[in-house]
């Protein structure tokens, strides 16, 4: 009897492997030869933040995103590992691990500060930019960085017990319902809050998300060598950006053009959190502009 084609296998692998002595737990989906998007979560995330957008791209895409250690699945190392610093080179290693040299890389929160850094280390491996409400203008932060702000310039044991504090379940729901409208909030599952506070509450791992918030410091420093990285190469860049945002409002989207002036820039009716509430159109924004790119698999 004759059959169809063979529908696209879409299902999300899961998958553990050891690095630098660390069980590593990551998310991948796709053809292994498909042209890949490398997905770096944020904070107080993991991978599971992409659980969704993975099947929707996995016709034509390999997706692939790890728990950094300390978050997720993945182990927790010693804390000086867990930095910045630190995750751009357990990012790069990661990607050598899984022979990983060309990817388009997804910036959102904390992963646009890793995943810059890794792109101002290997610039020839970056495919494409997807950028979804990753900050790195300290002119356009928002209301929100008020009292990190204020901790950053006189740090006190006042200040870094708000910081404690805000490593709690109560503390990451308010990450993850950020200002948005009560519709949209209504869409954000609660698995999220109650997933990353599962997952980071050990005293050892609550200790790398405070020292985290403080290191956002040194990234400040860091905000010009992203902008000149990007000045500099120019990569085809797609903004996907919810303004509903108390980090991150529309002028932190606004202010990729300053470096990126052929960027497209798309301001969705969501917030920090869009792929929560604002898949379908980021996918399919996704979509057309890696193909546009000739980053992806050919039609059949």
């Amino acid at each position: 009897m004759a059959t169809g084609p063979t529908a696209p296998d879409r299902a999300v692998r899961h998958h553990r492997l050891e690095l630098d002595g660390t069980e590593v737990f990551y998310r991948e989906a796709g053809p292994q030869g498909a042209p890949v998007l490398l997905l770096p979560h944020g904070y107080p995330c993991s991978s599971y933040q992409y659980r969704n957008l993975m099947p929707a791209l996995a016709d034509r895409w390999r997706t692939v995103t790890p728990d950094f250690p300390g978050f997720g699945y993945s182990g927790t190392p010693a804390p000086d590992r867990c930095t910045f610093d630190g995750y751009a080179a357990f990012l790069r290693r990661f990607t050598e691990r899984l022979g990983i040299d060309r990817y388009a890389l997804y910036l959102h929160d904390y992963g646009s500060q890793i995943g810059l850094r890794l792109a101002i280390a290997a610039p020839q491996r970056v495919a494409a930019l997807i950028i979804q409400n990753g900050d790195i203008y300290e002119d356009t932060l928002g209301p929100k960085y008020q009292g990190l702000q204020e901790y950053w310039d006189h740090p006190t044991a006042k200040g870094r017990a708000v910081l404690e504090d805000a490593v709690s379940e109560a503390g990451f729901r308010e990450e993850f319902l950020n200002d948005v409208r009560p519709d949209l909030a209504a869409r954000i599952p609660p698995d999220l809050w109650t997933l990353a506070w599962t997952q980071l509450r050990t005293p050892e791992r609550r200790a790398i998300m405070v020292g985290l918030m403080e290191g956002l410091r040194e990234n400040l420093d860091w905000f010009p060598r992203y902008q000149a990285c990007l000045r500099e190469h120019r990569p085809p860049t797609l903004i996907a950006w919810g303004p509903q945002d108390g980090y991150m409002p529309e002028p932190s989207a606004r202010a990729y053009l300053r470096d990126l002036p052929d960027a497209e820039l798309h301001l969705l009716d969501g917030g920090h959190w869009a792929l929560e509430t604002n898949l379908a159109e980021i996918t399919a924004l996704i979509r057309d502009f890696l193909a546009r790119q000739g980053h992806a698999l050919p039609i059949e």
